[in-house]
């Protein structure tokens, strides 16, 4: 054999034997990848895919959540959950015709201060804006559960289905608290929905699924996890017991779904914590049960959604309260102030005693304690356990309807006066409930509602303001209202009570 044939064999037993190396070198990295990830989730590095143990059965208490056993399981895919439950959301387009100021300076303060507010009769230009969100069918006859903040004050809202057929739809009941709104669409057959899931039973760590249409680009899918519970003070809304996730949540998806991995709604996507506008890994959900509770009243005919009265105000428990009264940690809701002859009142409960839990639900904060009580509604028991001087009780407290003092006998004002447009009734413990409204008097008129581009909301009156004064007069009955505007003038003068602040506002006639 020559030299050079002698080379070429030998090269090439090199790379035959550098190939079977090499092969070899592969099959035992894979294998210790898959022992190490095995090892990670629950596996015992047998090499092969680790099964659940025979005596444990999926579904058992209710729970049958564990981390994968093997790289297959790794592997799977949440594409039969998306089919399963993609087609019950839908797209929410609102459109409303908002009156545009014909005149640059109106409004500025600087020219308002040495010119007056000048005609709010002066002409405006109409102009169209538009919102797009998310919605979820919750009810085969059509009916859609979205954000209050997605409809806002719409004149028109339309549902798209996610195969693109759209339908006119109806509000049938909104809360602006806790930015639950629910419509009605007629499609004339019945619609794929979700089950809504008992989001008491989520836990930190679950595996989630966030569907909606981000930025308008058409369904979109994102997943996650529950990053936290019980969120609260997030400034989005008055609502303060938000879910946390990490899965993509952008503008457009409010209102869509949030999912666990069973398939059942367990929120309502809602809110973004970023300073980008886009998503930074931290969205909210409200939890699937208070979303219920605002259902169950829009199918039983409620046309705003009434939480029950217990007739107590309620503080945080500060550290150095908590070190007072003997406690290990600052948690719970302390009770401020108790109305007389209210449901608290009746069951015992005092200033200076601290609620910790309500049926068997620990209460960190009073926003917590709101929540529980508006999910269980008028009508029901419930069970306080409270702080009381050093002992533990328990007390069960009927919760019932704010009671209704004076009727509201809501009256519609027209005519040439600032208050053309605005509805007003008389305060009572029941509207004020209803309306969210936080007032300490005993008497006044409110404002429940304004017309859209009315001379009321050009001039800048809103949804909620207590009627004080009007030029220099007490308001305590919609009579007074009435007589005032009867009287009329060339300039009036208005003091109102918004949101605990008194503001006097001057106005040419």
């Amino acid at each position: 054999m020559s030299s050079k044939q002698l080379a070429q064999f030998v090269l090439l037993v090199g790379l035959v034997l550098g190939g079977a190396l090499v092969q070899v070198h592969a099959q035992n990295f894979e294998d210790k990848v898959g022992d190490l990830l095995e090892d990670l989730f629950g596996g015992k590095g047998s090499g092969r895919p680790e099964q659940p143990p025979a005596n444990r059965q999926a579904g058992a208490n209710d729970d049958s959540r564990r981390l994968p056993f093997s790289r297959n399981e790794i592997q799977l895919s949440f594409a039969p959950l998306v089919k399963q439950t993609a087609p019950a959301v839908v797209n929410v387009y609102a459109a409303r015709v908002v009156q545009q100021r014909s005149s640059p300076f109106q409004g500025d303060p600087f020219f308002d201060f040495f010119f007056g507010q000048g005609n709010p009769n002066a002409p405006t230009r109409p102009r169209m804006e538009q919102s797009l969100g998310s919605g979820v069918i919750v009810d085969p006859s059509g009916l859609i559960v979205t954000n209050n903040h997605v409809i806002g004050d719409a004149d028109e809202i339309k549902v798209a289905l996610a195969d693109g057929e759209e339908f006119e739809s109806e509000v049938v009941l909104r809360d602006e608290r806790s930015d639950v709104a629910v419509l009605r669409i007629d499609a004339k057959r019945k619609l794929p929905f979700l089950q809504i899931a008992d989001s008491d039973k989520v836990e930190v760590g679950d595996l989630v699924l966030a569907i909606g249409n981000p930025f308008g680009v058409g369904q979109t899918v994102t997943s996650g996890i529950v990053s936290a519970l019980a969120r609260t003070k997030l400034g989005v809304s008055d609502f303060g017991f938000f879910i946390q996730t990490d899965a993509a949540i952008n503008p457009g998806n409010s209102g869509g779904a949030l999912i666990g991995m069973s398939g059942r709604l367990i929120g309502i996507n809602s809110a973004i914590y970023s300073r980008s506008g886009g998503s930074n890994g931290i969205g909210f959900a409200v939890p699937s049960n208070m979303v219920q509770a605002v259902i169950s009243q829009a199918q039983g005919g409620a046309g705003a959604f009434e939480r029950p009265y217990l007739g107590a105000r309620f503080d945080p428990v500060t550290p150095a309260i908590a070190e007072g009264l003997g406690m290990r940690r600052p948690a719970g809701a302390i009770v401020i102030e108790v109305e007389k002859r209210s449901p608290a009142a009746r069951a015992g409960l005092n200033p200076g005693d601290v609620v910790i839990s309500i049926d068997g639900h620990t209460i960190e904060h009073p926003d917590a304690l709101n929540y529980r009580l508006e999910t269980a509604g008028p009508g029901k028991t419930v069970t306080l356990a409270i702080l009381s001087r050093g002992r533990k009780i328990a007390l069960d407290i009927k919760l019932e309807r704010a009671p209704e003092s004076v009727p509201a006998n809501e009256t519609h004002i027209s005519g040439e006066n600032p208050l053309n447009g605005a509805n007003v009734a008389n305060i009572s413990p029941r509207l004020l409930n209803r309306m969210n409204v936080r007032y300490r008097g005993d008497d006044g008129v409110i404002l429940t509602e304004i017309d859209r581009g009315s001379t009321a909301m050009r001039i800048g009156f809103r949804r909620g303001d207590v009627l004080v004064k009007i030029n220099g007069v007490d308001i305590r009955t919609v009579a007074d209202v009435t007589d005032a505007i009867a009287q009329g003038g060339r300039t009036w003068s208005f003091e109102i009570n918004r949101n605990g602040r008194l503001i006097r506002q001057f106005f040419r006639g």
